[in-house]
């Protein structure tokens, strides 16, 4: 671990003995599940956007889009689709809407920050107007837990998600493609000389963010029986706080999986522990938006 991976280490183990001496309750196993649960779909997300982050990039537009993969989740599991088939739609529908910034990022040469501020309200609007705001009702029983049921469903989240952690760490030390998006960060010109099409690695590292975020919406809506046509609202702001806070260089070239797992681990940890320890819960955003300014202040 390195210095900001230990630092965070170190605030969890301080939270920790607060919650210990203030607030036990806090460790009672349903809370610390429900915990995990809310914070499954935002280290997965976060996944991606340490990918973008590294390649100096980053996708603001992540909560609509995984407002309109859980959306389309309802609506092919009503249709009787397979749990497979509705996972690879949700993947799929991520892919596409992220590409579409890729491009846009890669090939017109905007802002990713304003085209994706672009689409963040574009595809908002869009799935409002399309849903008029009615939430996806009547799920068929086995899309809920995936079928596989409320007690059993924590472990197997669990394991997508440690699987997912450690192929992304692997592909990102031992892939070429991993060392191009380092390279691409850290230099985007010496980059394309020595034969990166960083255009084209542009828009598929942003494909890939995508879809973990459609995977992650899948995730998320099944633990509930009806979704909401509002979801991820203020999640752009979780997932960009937890990589920051983890390490990464807001403008390229420096992240690592460890520090955005553990800014997950600790942001995730200090919204419910608010609650428990008395203090209002409105302190989580002022905190998330000060991290995101001291990432850039580095």
């Amino acid at each position: 671990m390195n210095r900001r991976e230990t630092s965070i280490a170190l605030a969890l183990c301080l939270l920790a003995a607060v919650l210990g001496i203030f607030a036990p309750g806090y460790f009672a196993r349903e809370n610390l599940i429900d915990v995990f649960l809310a914070s499954l779909p935002v280290l997965i997300v976060a996944l991606g956007m340490t990918l973008l982050v590294v390649l100096g990039q980053i996708d603001i537009s992540v909560g609509s889009i995984f407002a309109i993969c859980g959306v389309v989740a309802g609506v092919a599991a009503k249709a009787g689709w397979p749990m497979l088939m509705v996972a690879a739609a949700c993947c799929a529908t991520g892919a596409g809407l992220a590409a579409i910034n890729g491009a846009l990022v890669a090939y017109v040469r905007l802002p990713a920050v304003v085209v994706t501020l672009a689409t963040m309200v574009a595809l908002r609007d869009a799935l409002r107007w399309s849903t008029q705001g009615a939430w996806v009702q009547d799920l068929p029983a086995g899309f809920q837990w995936l079928g596989v049921g409320q007690q059993a469903y924590p472990l197997l989240a669990a394991a997508v998600a440690l699987g997912l952690f450690a192929a992304s760490g692997w592909g990102m030390r031992h892939l070429a493609l991993g060392r191009f998006i380092f390279a691409t960060g850290s230099n985007p010109d010496a980059a394309r000389l020595t034969g990166v099409n960083t255009a084209a690695l542009t828009c598929a590292t942003f494909a890939a963010a995508g879809a973990l975020t459609g995977l992650a919406a899948l995730l998320n809506a099944v633990r509930f029986n009806q979704i909401p046509s509002n979801a991820g609202l203020g999640l752009e702001m979780k997932v960009i706080a937890a990589v920051v806070v983890g390490g990464a260089a807001i403008r390229g070239g420096r992240a690592t999986f460890t520090g955005t797992l553990l800014g997950v681990i600790l942001l995730g940890a200090v919204g419910p522990a608010l609650t428990y320890l008395g203090v209002n819960a409105y302190w989580e955003r002022a905190l998330q938006g000060g991290i995101i300014l001291a990432g850039l202040l580095r």
